[in-house]
């Protein structure tokens, strides 16, 4: 047999590539840009978890058992039992308490705690003193959120809550057990 000899050719290189910087190559954005990203998005959720100051307490004493938290309810009801209600108002810069219902005593000084929403650190307690009216404290509340409204005498007995909403001047506060 004869054989046709070809004439044997070079193998065909391709060019070679053009060398970019690595920068320019997008799978060094997939390999560090997507994990940085990642990265700084938890420590920024981390600074603002932080910064937050996690869950304001409520200020009323419980009992713990197991995992259940059990409340003082006695301050409501003795005020339910009584019958108590009064009407705080904001007059001015100061704060006004005048009895709705129940006999409480006009001689004694009441205690109010404004609870902020979300702020513990923004919470204000205040002694009013008895007047002729009802009972009064210099105060100039701030009207831009609403307020959680706790009043009692010092000695703890009874207790009315009440909510202050927002740009109002006045709130009825009541026993927290429903009748």
């Amino acid at each position: 047999m004869n054989a046709v000899q070809m004439p044997l050719q070079p193998p065909i290189v391709p060019p070679p590539a053009p060398h970019w910087p690595a920068w320019r190559e997008p799978m060094v954005w997939l390999v560090t840009a997507l994990p940085a990203a990642v990265l700084v998005a938890g420590i920024s959720t981390l600074v603002i978890a932080i910064r937050a100051g996690g869950d304001d307490a409520l200020p009323d004493d419980v009992r713990r058992t197991a995992q259940i938290q059990v409340a003082d309810l006695d301050p409501d009801a003795r005020a339910q039992a009584l019958g108590l209600a009064v009407l705080l108002r904001v007059d001015g810069d100061a704060l006004e308490v005048l009895p709705v219902s129940g006999a409480i005593d006009r001689t004694a000084p009441l205690r109010l705690r404004l609870r902020h929403p979300t702020a513990a650190a923004a919470d204000r307690d205040m002694t009013l003193t008895p007047t002729a009216l009802g009972w009064r404290a210099p105060h100039a509340l701030d009207g831009g959120h609403d307020w959680r409204l706790e009043l009692g005498p010092d000695d703890g007995q009874w207790r009315l809550v009440g909510r202050l909403q927002a740009q109002q001047r006045a709130a009825r506060l009541s026993p927290a057990l429903a009748e």
